[in-house]
């Protein structure tokens, strides 16, 4: 039987551990999990902690670990997700998604046609919310390790600082992926609900972009990273 998972935002190590406050509320009182639930915990760091509840009250949650092991290994291929930022639920989808195919690093990114604007406190709101969808994404699909999400950046900013073997911006007109050699670290834009004008294509080429296409169809921002991250990793991760 499969575990209860959890991420603990803190480092762990065999013996008792009292969890921090969020995680354990969560465990005591959502899932009202008591001593002697069985638990695995991991922190991010790529090791896994089986152990069992040996307090669960309203104040403090205790738990002693007595196995370590390590974690589910990432993928060979290292990618990075410039995803155009869109509304509510489609940038969670993508997030969540992403997560589960294994992206290591998330960047929200910010063209002429996207509907959200984000600054300041707001921006950091998201942000705390974007990282809980991966999180909850890695205790889901079995990943030890967090991918990164960095604050949203313009379109400039993100093409031109990037660094990968392979830049890739999907865009319809353009050769499939599967005519790229493999990469170690790859590096996807993916436009927002109104897609990347002409001229962002083109600046994003400038930076060495390479416009590639997924199939015959227009797929909406939220299909398009699930497809192009699933086809990546089939050809050169761990699919």
């Amino acid at each position: 039987m499969r575990l209860s998972r959890f991420f603990i935002d803190a480092p762990l190590g065999l013996g008792e551990h009292a969890l921090p406050e969020a995680a354990a509320h969560y465990i005591a009182r959502v899932l009202r999990l008591g001593p002697g639930a069985a638990v695995q915990l991991f922190d991010g760091s790529g090791m896994e902690y089986r152990g069992t509840l040996i307090e669960a009250g309203k104040k403090q949650v205790r738990v002693a670990l007595d196995e370590a092991l390590p974690g589910l290994s990432e993928s060979p291929l290292h990618i990075h997700l410039g995803q155009g930022l869109s509304r509510g639920e489609r940038m969670d989808w993508a997030i969540q998604k992403a997560t589960e195919l294994g992206v290591a690093e998330i960047t929200p990114v910010v063209s002429e046609r996207c509907e959200v604007r984000l600054k300041d406190e707001r921006a950091e709101k998201r942000l705390l919310h974007w990282r809980q969808i991966a999180i909850s994404a890695c205790e889901q699909c079995g990943r030890s390790r967090l991918p990164v999400i960095h604050a949203p950046a313009t379109l400039d900013e993100w093409t031109h600082t990037i660094e990968a073997d392979l830049k890739l911006v999907l865009h319809p007109v353009a050769t499939p992926l599967s005519d790229h050699s493999r990469p170690t670290r790859l590096a996807f834009l993916i436009g927002p609900e109104g897609g990347l004008t002409d001229d962002e294509v083109e600046r994003a080429h400038a930076e060495g972009f390479h416009p590639a296409r997924l199939g015959p169809r227009v797929l909406r921002t939220e299909t398009a990273p699930v497809v192009a991250l699933s086809l990546a990793q089939h050809l050169w991760g761990d699919f």
